[in-house]
C-alpha cells in the first residue's frame, strides 16, 4: 500500500515538473539576443540628447566594445594615414579615437535623435508573465521577513513581455520582489540576454522593505481600532526584525555566532553601508517612520512611491535619502487634493532639491515609462529634466555611474529615434542598442498585428 502511494506521489511530481517545464516554454519569446559588438560604429550628424551636456546638434557618437568612445562634431574627418605626422603632437588617446572613427561603420543619423537607454525602476519584469495566472507570477513570496530572497533567481530572460517593453526604449529594468515587510533583494537587468547571468548588471545590494499601512480605513469605529492595532503590530515586527538583525551583526563581528541565520546574514552589507534599503512608502507618516528607522542604524535609504516626499524635504535631506516616484499617472490619494497633484509632484521634488527618479511599478505596463516622464513636462519639469529622471538619475539611484548618458566612458545603451521619445505620438524609435549591440525590436505585439492584418 505504501509503495503504491509512493509511486503515485512520484508520478504526480513528475507530471507537475513536466507541466512546469512545458509552461516555461510557453513563456519564451523567439527573438535572438544580439551578439557582442565586434566593430566600432559611428553615428553622424545626429541630434544628441546627452543628458550631461544638454542637447547637441549635428553631433557624432562613436561606440566601440560596448562603450561610448567619443561625442563631438566631425569625428571621422581625420585621415589616419595622411595625417599621422600632423597628429604626432596630439595626445595618443585623441589620435587613437580619430583612427577608430575613420575605420568605423558609419551610420548617417541626419534628422535622427540619439537618447540614452531608459532605466525602468521598481518593476516586476521577468517575474510576471500573466498576472491572473498564479503559476506565472513569481513576484511574491510568503512570509513577512525574507531579506535573503533574491528576485533575480526567479527572473525569466525569455519573457514575452521583455521585447514589448524594450521597443519603447527601455534597455534596463530593476527587478523588484513584492510582498509585505522585508520582501527580499532586487537587481538591475539588461533587456536582452540569453541567461540570468548575462542579464545581471553589477550593482550594490538592494533590499526592499514594504512599510506597513492600512489600505482602506473602515468607517466603523471598532473595526478601525482593530486595523490600527494590527498596523501597530506589523510596524513593531519590522523594528523587531532589525533589532534582531543588528544583534546578529554585533555577534558576528565578535565571532560569537554559533548558528547561521540566512536572513540576518544576508543583511550584512546593509549594516556595513555597502547596500541600500528601498522603503516602499507613500504617506508622510510612513516616510517619517522610515526616516526614523534609518537614523537608528545609519542605513542608506531610497523611498519608493514617495507621494508625500516633497512635503518633508528637510527630513529626507538630513539622512541623504533618495526617492523613486511612481505615481506620475495616478489620481490624487486624498479627496481634498487637486486632481493634477500627482502630475505635479516630480516638479515639487525638483524644487525641493530632493534627488529623485521616476519609476513605473509594473511589468508590461512599465513600457509607458517614457510617456509618464513626458507627462511631467506639462506640469513643471523641463524636457531635459524629465529625460534625466528616467536615465542618469535612475542610474544614480542605484549607485551606478556609467549608465544613463551619452558621454565618453558610459555604456553604449542608446535609442535612435525620429522624434521625441517622451511623446507617444511622435517617438518613432527605429533602433535600440544595449552595450553597443543592436537589439531585435520584433515582439509578440507586432507579430499578432501582422498576423491579423492578413485575416
Amino acid at each position: 500500500m505504501k509503495l503504491t502511494q509512493s509511486i503515485k506521489i512520484a508520478g504526480s511530481l513528475a507530471s507537475v515538473i513536466t507541466s512546469c517545464l512545458f509552461s516555461s516554454a510557453l513563456y519564451a519569446h523567439d527573438m535572438l539576443p544580439a551578439p557582442a559588438q565586434t566593430s566600432a560604429v559611428l553615428f553622424t550628424n545626429a541630434t544628441v540628447h546627452s543628458v550631461t551636456q544638454g542637447q547637441l546638434e549635428h553631433t557624432d557618437v562613436l561606440i566601440a566594445d560596448g562603450k561610448i568612445v567619443a561625442v563631438g562634431q566631425n569625428l571621422a574627418t581625420a585621415e589616419p594615414a595622411a595625417d599621422l605626422s600632423e597628429q604626432a603632437d596630439k595626445p595618443a588617446a585623441q589620435s587613437e579615437t580619430a583612427l577608430m572613427a575613420a575605420n568605423a561603420v558609419v551610420l548617417d543619423s541626419s534628422d535622427k535623435h540619439i537618447y540614452p537607454g531608459l532605466i525602468a525602476l521598481d518593476t516586476t519584469m521577468g517575474l510576471v508573465e500573466v498576472e491572473m495566472m498564479r503559476p506565472s507570477n513569481d513576484a511574491y513570496e510568503v512570509g513577512f521577513i525574507n531579506p535573503q530572497l533574491e528576485a533575480i533567481s526567479a527572473f525569466n530572460p525569455d519573457s514575452e513581455i521583455i521585447p514589448t517593453v524594450r521597443v519603447n526604449g527601455i534597455t534596463h529594468a530593476q527587478v523588484v520582489p513584492q510582498g509585505d515587510g522585508l520582501a527580499g533583494q532586487s537587481a538591475l537587468v539588461s533587456m536582452d540576454s540569453w541567461t540570468i547571468e548575462d542579464a545581471l548588471v553589477e550593482s550594490n545590494k538592494q533590499f526592499h522593505l514594504y512599510w506597513p499601512y492600512i489600505r482602506w480605513m473602515s468607517s466603523d469605529a471598532d473595526k478601525r481600532q482593530d486595523q490600527l492595532d494590527a498596523l501597530s503590530k506589523r510596524v513593531n515586527k519590522v523594528h523587531e526584525a532589525f533589532t534582531d538583525a543588528h544583534r546578529y551583526q554585533l555577534a558576528l563581528k565578535a565571532g560569537k555566532i554559533t548558528k547561521t541565520d540566512l536572513r540576518w546574514q544576508s543583511l550584512t552589507p546593509l549594516f556595513d553601508g555597502d547596500a541600500q534599503l528601498f522603503i516602499h512608502a507613500q504617506s508622510q507618516k510612513q516616510i517619517e517612520e522610515a526616516i526614523a528607522l534609518s537614523k537608528v542604524y545609519g542605513f542608506k535609504i531610497v523611498i519608493v512611491g514617495g507621494y508625500d516626499a516633497w512635503r518633508i524635504a528637510d527630513a529626507l535631506a538630513e539622512v541623504n535619502a533618495k526617492v523613486i516616484y511612481t505615481q506620475t499617472l495616478s489620481l490624487p490619494k486624498r479627496k481634498d487634493e487637486p486632481i493634477d497633484l500627482a502630475f505635479k509632484i516630480p516638479a515639487l521634488l525638483k524644487q525641493a532639491n530632493i534627488p529623485f527618479a521616476l519609476g513605473f511599478s509594473s511589468d508590461w505596463n512599465s513600457r509607458n515609462l517614457p510617456f509618464a516622464a513626458g507627462q511631467t513636462v506639462a506640469y513643471g519639469l523641463t524636457k531635459s529634466q524629465a529625460l534625466q529622471s528616467i536615465t542618469l538619475d535612475a542610474a544614480r539611484i542605484l549607485d551606478i555611474d556609467d549608465m544613463g548618458a551619452i558621454a565618453p566612458g558610459f555604456k553604449a545603451n542608446m535609442i535612435i529615434a525620429t522624434g521625441d521619445i517622451l511623446d507617444p505620438m511622435q517617438a518613432g524609435i527605429e533602433s535600440v542598442y544595449i552595450d553597443g549591440r543592436k537589439i531585435d525590436l520584433n515582439n509578440r505585439h507586432q507579430q499578432l498585428y501582422q498576423k491579423y492584418l492578413k485575416r
